[in-house]
């Protein structure tokens, strides 16, 4: 190569060529390192990594924590009997054992654990002497009709009925607070983070499997956060086989494209050793693989396959005028590494815009993405060159490549005609009319979850099946809103204290979507009708102090603090959709505005519905900044490279139109905007933007040579073109496999991933060309 030549070649082109053995050996001492990195990885989760911290809802829930109790993170285990009902001795004996075994699970908070066995469970009622109590359960076991007559009697009169107890009496819940961490019980001075997959299969197996196999007529529904992400994550495990049918069919897809065996296995090679980087980096950097982030290996394989495409079409077309394997894959190399490494940095800044969001749980999946992107630059346009560089093309490929190259190509002759002078005006029109249809049917998208139960699961998933049992058979819902009192100490129990609360209770159980509410002055109300005779006229707030310190003295432990300075309200919500949400908390909202003073102070939110409020909150914020973020890091990309406007608005505004009709379609499909969906947002801007740079690059080198625009147009079509449709049906078909997962996130993400790559390859082919014929130069266009 003479010294002209070798200035003329691009340095990081020689850097890779020149030392390819070298290279070769450090790819495949990093693909074993990193691999040997992946096997350990494991899902994990935290219930504070998938809450936003930050929000001002979840700062006040973790202040005040040690004085609740844990109300965001519990299960809640239903044991009930088919045939009969509680008061008999094989359900006590049962509850019993059961009861037991959930005690000494690791991760449970023991001494808050409630269920009709243990001693916090208890019944008041008034006599002649005064008031009388105990434990509802009372002996050490129920075996005479006695016995049981007087469990009944202790449940009646225990204020437990549509709580702990099934309104028909057919099933009792065992309430199980959960700690985040808890000590290690071989070394006390250690804490150990709760396995949410461990925990969720203990309760498969000792709970469930092991009492409902002992005896059929017993059957136990468990919900729960922990729960919830126990089934996630067992779901998701099974997600293998999406990966393994992933893999089945772009093989499949790449021998039909390539008609060469060689070539495709080494882009799928390719492709994995990306996936293994990715996940290796991930262990090194000391993440795993959450619920949501253990799809990005699949995103990150499809990108991998996207550019390892262009880079095996590129050979092709090279191989007409290069004698040797060599000198193509160098040529191939050199005409795509910078729109290559654009795209890929573009797709990888643009994830990192995921860090913007305030929850854990996406921060992760950005950076997980973010990773995976930046090890394609190396795995799929460094080493897939210099891979083929030693293997080369079968010569039936290249030979059928050179026989389309020499002959018209209907196809896309006809494609080329939207860059055709009288076509593009109509296409110019109807993606305005697209716009117009998405940006006012997309209006009607929500933020948040829109169905009951648990919408990351099917509706007919076990967890949501015992949802549903548990919202039948109890008065009291799974969705509660914890709004915090807080007061001077010794001040939670004054007058004007309990006069607050109590307006706010009866101004929230007259809000649509409110079941009921529940504090510290439901049961002084209860207390003091009690000490005059159960007298329903009693049932009222008493101005006189000593009463009413006598009426929260029977309260029930988590309705206030020691030091009675902090008294939370429970509010029982009918669902937590995302309306449902949004009017509890701002009518809280405004009665704290004008009930709020100096000693008394009402605050958002704890429970699970004030966990939810809040994350939707956040993610209603984030959203326009997130999409505003990555629009403009893709544009600031593009500009760089293309150094012209013009060229910048061929290409995203394509990519433009497909975010607002994605927002249509998640209106018209009722997807929520959520943890789940909201990175598709930025997942779907930063991998359809590829298809854009890779037509446009090419097509400015056709513009140069002082083609008119059609012809350009229908030459990029015949190289990039192709290699475009083949990635935007491959990454598409990949991604739609997900919509049969029994994972409905998953399943609501592949339909919205499905939507946007086959509408950015559809918008990058159609619109381009027809932006182009108004925005580009017009001595680059000539007809």
């Amino acid at each position: 190569m003479s010294r002209h030549h070798q200035e003329t070649v691009p340095l990081v082109e020689r850097i890779i060529f020149n030392n390819r053995l070298i290279m070769l050996l450090i790819f495949a001492a990093l693909t074993l390192f990193f691999g040997f990195q992946a096997t350990q990885v494991r899902p994990v989760t935290s219930f504070e990594k998938m809450i936003p911290l930050e929000h001002p809802y979840i700062v006040s829930m973790l202040e005040h924590q040690n004085d609740m109790g844990n109300l965001g993170n519990s299960i809640r285990i239903a044991v009930a009997i088919k045939d009969g009902d509680i008061f008999s001795t094989e359900y006590m004996e049962t509850l019993k054992r059961i009861n037991d075994e959930v005690f000494f699970l690791p991760g449970v908070d023991r001494a808050n654990l409630r269920s009709l066995w243990t001693p916090n469970v208890r019944w008041t009622e008034v006599t002649e002497y005064g008031f009388d109590g105990g434990p509802v359960a009372s002996r050490p076991a129920y075996l005479t009709e006695e016995d049981l007559d007087g469990l009944r009697t202790n449940i009646l009169k225990s204020g437990e009925i549509g709580r702990l107890v099934a309104n028909n009496f057919k099933s009792t819940i065992i309430d199980v607070p959960l700690q985040e961490s808890y000590p290690n019980p071989e070394n006390q001075s250690e804490q150990i983070s709760l396995d949410y997959g461990e925990f969720s299969r203990l309760l498969e197996e000792k709970i469930r499997n092991e009492f409902q196999d002992e005896n059929p007529n017993i059957s136990i529904h468990i919900v729960g956060f922990a729960k919830k992400v126990g089934d996630l994550i067992d779901g998701i495990i099974k997600v293998v086989m999406f990966f393994a049918a992933a893999l089945l069919i772009t093989f499949v897809l790449l021998l039909i494209f390539t008609r060469c065996l060689k070539s495709s296995l080494t882009t799928l090679v390719c492709s994995v050793i990306a996936v293994i980087w990715q996940l290796g980096l991930l262990r090194t950097m000391g993440f795993g693989l959450d619920p949501y982030s253990i799809l990005v290996p699949f995103l990150v394989f499809a990108i991998g396959i996207s550019h390892g495409v262009q880079i095996i079409n590129a050979m092709a077309i090279e191989y007409a005028g290069a004698d040797d394997a060599y000198t193509a894959a160098r040529r191939a190399f050199r005409s795509l590494y910078i729109p290559g490494i654009v795209a890929l940095v573009s797709d990888g800044v643009g994830f990192v815009t995921l860090l913007l969001i305030e929850i854990e749980v996406i921060r992760e999946l950005g950076i997980a993405a973010s990773v995976g992107v930046g090890v394609i630059i190396l795995t799929n346009l460094m080493l897939l060159p210099i891979l083929m560089s030693y293997i080369g093309i079968s010569k039936r490929a290249v030979q059928r490549n050179r026989d389309l190259a020499s002959r018209p190509q209907k196809l896309w002759q006809s494609i080329s005609g939207f860059a055709h002078p009288a076509v593009a005006p109509i296409s110019v029109v109807l993606a305005i009319l697209g716009f117009a249809f998405g940006i006012y049917y997309g209006k009607n998208v929500e933020i948040g979850d829109l169905d009951p139960g648990a919408p990351e699961l099917r509706a007919d998933s076990r967890y949501n099946l015992d949802n549903d049992f548990i919202i039948r058979n109890y008065s009291t819902s799974s969705d509660v809103l914890v709004v915090m009192v807080s007061t001077p100490p010794e001040m939670c129990s004054a007058y004007e204290t309990m006069e607050a609360i109590d307006q706010l209770e009866w101004r929230m159980s007259n809000l649509t979507g409110v079941q009921s509410a529940m504090s510290l002055v439901t049961v002084a109300k209860q207390v003091i009708m009690g000490n005059n005779e159960g007298s329903l006229k009693w049932q009222a707030l008493s101005r006189n102090q000593d009463n009413l310190n006598t009426a929260i003295s029977r309260a029930p432990d988590g309705m206030f603090n020691a030091s009675c300075s902090l008294a939370p309200v429970m509010i029982f919500l009918n669902d937590h959709k995302a309306d449902t949400l949004s009017r509890a908390t701002a009518a809280v909202e405004e009665f704290a505005e004008e009930y709020n003073t100096d000693n008394i102070t009402f605050k958002l939110a704890a429970g699970n519905a004030g966990i939810e409020a809040a994350t939707n909150v956040v993610i209603e914020k984030s959203q326009l900044k997130m999409l505003i973020t990555v629009y403009a890091v893709v544009i600031l990309m593009c500009l760089v490279t293309f150094r012209s406007i013009r060229a910048v608005l061929c290409i995203i505004i394509p990519l433009a139109l497909t975010s607002v009709l994605a927002n249509a379609l998640m209106a018209f499909l009722g997807i929520g905007v959520k943890v789940a969906t909201l990175p598709v947002i930025a997942l779907g801007v930063g991998i359809g933007v590829d298809y854009g740079i890779y037509i446009y690059s090419r097509l400015e080198t056709y513009l140069r040579q002082g083609m008119p625009l059609q012809e350009a147009y229908y030459e990029t079509l015949k190289t990039t073109g192709k290699a475009v449709t083949f990635t935007g049906f491959t990454l598409a078909i990949g991604v739609a496999t997900w919509i049969f997962s029994a994972i409905k996130f998953q399943a609501d993400m592949g339909i919205l991933l499905t939507f946007m790559f086959l509408w950015n390859m559809f918008g990058a082919l159609w619109l381009l060309p027809a932006l182009a014929r108004f925005l580009l130069r017009p001595e680059k266009m000539r007809s």
